[in-house]
This record gives structure tokens, C-alpha cells and sequence, in this order.
């Protein structure tokens, strides 16, 4: 039967599926003017994908041809923009969704080849994070009158319950060592019996795999506890450099003062030798460099995660810096983090910068690496008409917090300090939220790291296109 209405009343539109297109069509038309898919694809052909075009240029042209690696691309900005993530996803919206067939097309790459790609170019995507910081630069979405910092919590991929505690790991190290000994000593003996029975070269299957499941849980709990070692000593190292450095500041004011500073003590300095881990410690299996957080939305509770940081600039929340750490809390991020928005911005520097109290060290806001930025970062919380602490104007920290203190507590600082939170907390909203990253797709500190810079160049590219500046407008020009 021919599906067709066109005779059924003239108030229809004719509706025939057997019609043949008798021209190509532009598959762009298939989308209304101002679609994200077709700024996409503006996007694509102004940045420069040299790095991840130029490994293919070099292969041998035998062989089936691959898709099209600028149409690759554009997918997954696409995916990113719009919390998609998944490549079997992806690949079932090449077939389902129209945004997503006219990005690649009308083709359809599996989901291994997605996947394959996001995994071979994971670095060169995260790489394009300062090229679209500078096309919203270009576009005067960033004005650098005032950052501001901020890190949150980001799930690992990786279960907290396949986690294991430093204390834990000894007896179980040692149970499974005297289980395998059990095991090998059960199996000579079995294999005499067998030999004496059936001659040699005659043994049991399912002994041996029961031995080598305990040996290679053994295996890893020994991994786990030599990285957890490695990692305290590197912990250790560190500190025991600040503290050379305290003793050293300390030593040189009062040889300049002729007084000793007030104050307590610096610790002695710790031997990195001598370090080991935290009987909590824990090593994730499943993902290593993955730690156990607090879960900032639920109090009380625990996650396994990584430590994302962001710089935004107020003007138009654009991020000009970002980040990952393992590290809990954000006290030694402060310098990093702005000296990396001066690197992405090529040496520009913000007037101003403020962050919460959990960056705020006497080290980091006297830091020379930051001088010519005014800083805003409390040392303590204040609650609502809570006196301001005083503090010994000797102790040279003090000294810096009282500063802080004092700044923050005119109008201009509670002022620069009110939008701290209107800049960058909302930025962390957008992310979670309207783009749906809640949860790392890899694994371990570097391609995470990559990952969490491909999603923050994709947020400011989002606020590009909602910016209304096309790659035409003079004000961008070419990238």
C-alpha cells in the first residue's frame, strides 16, 4: 500500500514516503538558524586539530578507510556540551537524533571506535581548553579584573568499596601469603599422589586456579601497599621542605630584627625516610590515584573521587585556569592555580583574585609569583557579627591573616568578596548540572586530568555560543 495522503483533504500537507530526492540535500537545513550543531561546526574548522590530524596524515593509505577525524571531533564536542558522554550513546544518536547526523554526516561509528578515539586523543583534546579560552578572549568574554577559585569534588571511575585501608592490608597480605603456601603445598602433594597413581605429567585444574586467584590478590594488595609507601615519603619530602623554608624565614627575620619571632615553634623537620602511610590510607583498586573525599552535597559522607579546580573570570564565567589534584583540601592551590590562568592567558595577569578560606596560607598569599594580583582570601570563616581575631603582629603569619582580615572587613573587600560566590560556584551548577559531568569515564590522575580540561574548554564554548559572536564576527577573526 502506498503511504501517501496528499488525496485525503487538501488541509494536509502531502506526505509520501516512496518520494525520491531528486538533489543532494545540505544536511544543515535539516537544523533551525543558531543550532549549537552547526556553531560546532564552525568550532571545528577554526581551531587547529594539527595534533590530532597529523597521526593519521603519516599512515599507510592501504587498508579500509577510517572516518574522518574532524568528524570525530565535532561528535564528541557535541556529546560533551550536552551530558552525553557514553559512546554507545553516541553511536545510537548517530542513527536517532538529528543534531548528531548531521555532525557526522549521516555516518555511524560503533561505539568502539568512539571510545578508541576518545582514548587515543584524550590529550590533544584537553590541549584545545587555551584555544577556545582565547577565542573567548578575542570575543571579550574575559575582562581579568577579577577571578576567582574554587575546586569541588568529582566522582572517580571507581567504586569507594573497592578501596583498602593501610592497617588492613598487612594481615591480609600476610593470610593470603600463608594460603598460597597452604595451596602449593597441597598441590605437591596432590601431584605425588597422582603420579604414584597415574604417572607423571597427570594434575587437577581446579587447584591451580584457586592458587593463582590468591596470587594475584596478593600481587595487588603488595602494589597497593608500595605505592601507599611511595606516596607517604613524597608526602613527607614535601613537608619537610616547608618546614626548611619556615625555619629558614624565621631564622632570617629574627637576623634582621634582632628579636626572636613570637609564636610556636616550627616542627622539626620530618625524615622522608622514616615515613609511612596513615593506618586509614587507602588504595583504590579498581582506580590507584583515585582518593576518598567528602562528598560536599551529602555531610557526613564519603566518595571516591578527585579534587577539580577551576579559575573564572567574573565578566562572563568564562574559566581562564583548571585543574586536578588528589590532594582533600585546596590550601596549596592558590598559587598554581593563577599561575596557570597567567600561562593560559599568555602572561596576562587579573587584578584581582579571591577564593574561600580553604585556600588561605600565609605562604601562598605573600607568594612573589602573585605579586601585582589583589588578593581576597579569608583566613578563617566569619559568621555575621562575629569579632575579628586579633593576632601578634610579630608572628608574621599572623601578621598576613591580620592584613587579610583587615582588608576583608572594608566595604570595597566585602564587595569583591560577595561575588566570589556568584562567580565561580555557579560555574561548578552549569557543569554538574546542564552538562551532566558528575563522574569521571577514565581512569587515573593524568587522563582524568585531561578529561575535566576537554569539559571546561567545552563549558566556555558553550558560553561562546550563547555569546551571540559567530567565528565570523570581526571581534574574533580566526583562531
Amino acid at each position: 500500500m502506498e503511504l501517501t495522503l496528499a488525496a485525503m483533504a487538501r488541509d494536509y500537507l502531502p506526505w509520501n514516503l516512496d518520494q525520491r530526492l531528486l538533489l543532494p540535500v545540505d544536511m544543515r537545513d535539516w537544523l533551525p538558524e543558531g543550532h549549537l550543531a552547526l556553531f560546532i561546526l564552525d568550532a571545528v574548522s577554526e581551531l587547529d586539530l594539527s595534533d590530532i590530524t597529523a597521526t593519521y596524515d603519516a599512515k599507510d593509505s592501504r587498508g579500509r578507510a577510517g572516518f574522518h577525524p574532524v568528524m570525530m571531533v565535532g561528535l564528541l564536542f557535541y556529546a560533551y556540551c550536552t551530558g552525553k558522554r557514553s559512546s554507545r550513546k553516541i553511536e545510537k544518536a548517530t542513527y536517532d537524533e538529528v543534531p548528531y547526523r548531521v555532525l557526522s554526516g549521516d555516518q555511524h561509528p560503533d561505539h568502539d571506535t568512539i571510545a578508541d578515539f576518545r582514548k587515543r586523543h584524550l590529550k590533544a583534546l584537553a590541549g584545545l581548553f587555551v584555544q577556545v579560552l582565547l577565542l573567548c578572549k578575542r570575543a571579550g568574554l574575559v575582562k581579568l579584573g577579577h577571578v576567582s577559585l574554587d575546586g569541588t569534588k568529582v566522582a572517580a571511575n571507581a567504586s569507594k568499596h573497592k578501596a583498602m585501608s593501610y592497617e588492613r592490608m598487612s594481615p591480609t597480605e600476610q593470610r593470603l601469603h600463608q594460603e598460597v603456601e597452604q595451596l602449593l603445598e597441597e598441590a605437591e602433594q596432590i601431584d605425588r599422589e597422582e603420579d604414584d597413581t597415574h604417572g607423571k605429567g597427570t594434575r587437577g585444574d581446579e587447584l591451580p586456579k584457586e592458587l593463582r586467584r590468591r596470587e594475584d590478590r596478593l600481587a595487588k594488595i603488595r602494589a597497593a601497599k608500595a605505592a601507599l609507601e611511595a606516596e607517604a615519603r613524597e608526602k613527607a619530602e614535601a613537608e619537610a621542605q616547608r618546614a626548611k623554608e619556615k625555619a629558614e624565614q624565621r631564622a632570617r627575620i629574627e637576623q634582621e630584627t634582632g628579636k626572636k619571632v613570637g609564636g610556636r615553634k616550627p616542627p622539626p623537620v620530618p625524615d622522608p625516610q622514616q615515613a609511612v602511610p596513615e593506618p586509614k590510607a587507602q588504595h583504590n583498586f579498581t582506580d590507584g590515584q583515585s582518593r576518598i573525599m567528602p562528598d560536599g552535597a551529602n555531610k557526613g559522607a564519603f566518595m571516591q573521587a578527585y579534587n577539580v579546580q577551576i579559575v573564572v573570570d567574573e565578566h562572563a564565567q568564562v574559566i581562564v585556569a583548571s585543574d586536578l589534584t588528589q590532594q582533600t583540601n585546596d590550601k596549596l592551590q592558590l598559587v598554581p592555580m593563577l599561575q596557570l590562568a597567567k600561562e593560559n592567558l599568555l602572561g596576562e595577569t587579573p587584578e584581582k583574585a579571591s577564593a574561600d578560606t580553604g585556600y588561605f596560607s600565609a605562604e601562598a598569599i605573600q607568594d612573589e609569583r602573585l605579586a601585582g594580583i589583589d588578593l581576597y582570601v579569608p583566613p578563617e570563616r566569619q559568621k555575621h557579627g562575629q569579632a575579628q581575631r586579633q593576632n601578634s603582629a610579630a608572628d608574621p603569619a599572623a601578621s598576613a591573616a591580620q592584613q587579610m582580615r583587615s582588608k576583608l572587613s572594608t566595604p570595597q573587600g566585602k564587595g569583591v568578596y560577595r561575588m566570589r560566590k556568584a562567580t565561580v560556584e555557579p560555574v561548578f551548577g552549569q557543569i554538574k548540572e546542564a552538562m551532566g559531568f558528575r563522574r569521571f569515564s577514565v581512569r587515573g590522575a593524568d587522563h582524568a586530568s585531561d578529561e575535566w580540561d576537554f569539559v571546561c574548554a567545552m563549558h566556555n564554548l558553550l558560553k561562546l555560543f550563547r555569546s551571540g559572536l559567530g567565528f565570523a564576527d570581526p571581534a574574533i577573526g580566526a583562531a
